[in-house]
């Protein structure tokens, strides 16, 4: 790979996707793309990024952007976010939303985990109100896994407590299954934070964790202005541990002192 292949590569991820690739990581960009080249038979990185600059196909384009875009997640990651969704957001909203339909946000969920922890969190919790979880992610790759609902071992083993795979998932060969019950109270959608939004309607609650992170300041301070009008009055967004957003978090405050909690401002007026 070429340093004009590199920087090629670079900006058409920060275009498509809004991320941010260090261009001092080279190693890291051709492993990421490596699946890739095999998968489309190429022989090499550089032919991939040639025949991107020759046919334009974009849905060639679009494979390089989801490749180079990070994945890691796990089920019920950092675990407070998840004790504080139980054990005070969703009293409160529950308290102070009638009998509406809650709607809760998983956005950048990746291969679902986040998404399916908060569906395990409210099947245990017995909320007594419909509740609607959207899981949202810019990679078609990751929300054909998600909405699948199979994981490896390796995968229930990062988070998951031990009383949920027994109640919720099904050994399968070397998978793991998660049952028809949990996977359909989500619903999966295609969204990509840096373009419009308004596609997927108003939440209560959005978690959107460690996404936020790779984009430029710029970039971030626009999506955290869409969450917040994707919100409804009050309603709560959940950013990733030390993703130091508070001063871009137009409209958003701080919830208990925290750094990773915002409650939207009822006097807010945003179109997301």
């Amino acid at each position: 790979m070429t340093p004009d292949d590199l920087s090629l590569i670079c900006r058409i991820v920060r275009a498509r996707a809004g991320y941010v690739v260090d261009q001092t990581k080279a190693p890291m960009v051709e492993n990421r793309l490596g699946p890739l080249v095999r998968r489309e038979g190429f022989t090499s990185l550089s032919d991939l990024v040639a025949a991107i600059k020759t046919k334009r196909e974009e849905r060639l384009v679009w494979a390089l952007a989801d490749a180079m875009l990070p994945k890691d997640t796990a089920f019920f990651r950092d675990r407070t976010p998840f004790s504080q969704f139980r054990d005070v957001i969703l009293p409160d909203l529950v308290q102070r939303t009638g009998t509406q339909p809650l709607r809760i946000w998983s956005a950048g969920c990746a291969t679902g985990e986040e998404a399916y922890s908060l569906a395990l969190t409210l099947d245990e919790a017995r909320a007594g109100r419909a509740v609607e979880i959207v899981g949202s992610d810019l990679s078609e790759r990751c929300l054909e896994r998600a909405e699948a609902g199979i994981f490896s071992q390796m995968e229930v083993q990062k988070g998951l407590p031990i009383r949920y795979l027994v109640r919720h998932f099904e050994r399968q060969d070397e998978a793991w299954h998660l049952s028809p019950a949990i996977r359909q109270k989500v619903q999966w959608s295609r969204v990509n934070l840096i373009s419009e939004i308004s596609t997927v309607g108003r939440f209560d609650v959005i978690f959107c964790r460690y996404v936020l992170g790779g984009f430029d300041d710029l970039t971030r301070k626009q999506v955290l202005s869409r969450l917040a009008g994707a919100l409804n009055d009050n309603g709560y967004l959940i950013v990733g541990r030390d993703e130091a957003v508070l001063d871009q978090a137009v409209g958003l405050s701080p919830v208990w002192g925290s750094s990773d909690v915002y409650r939207r401002e009822p006097a807010l007026r945003i179109v997301a």
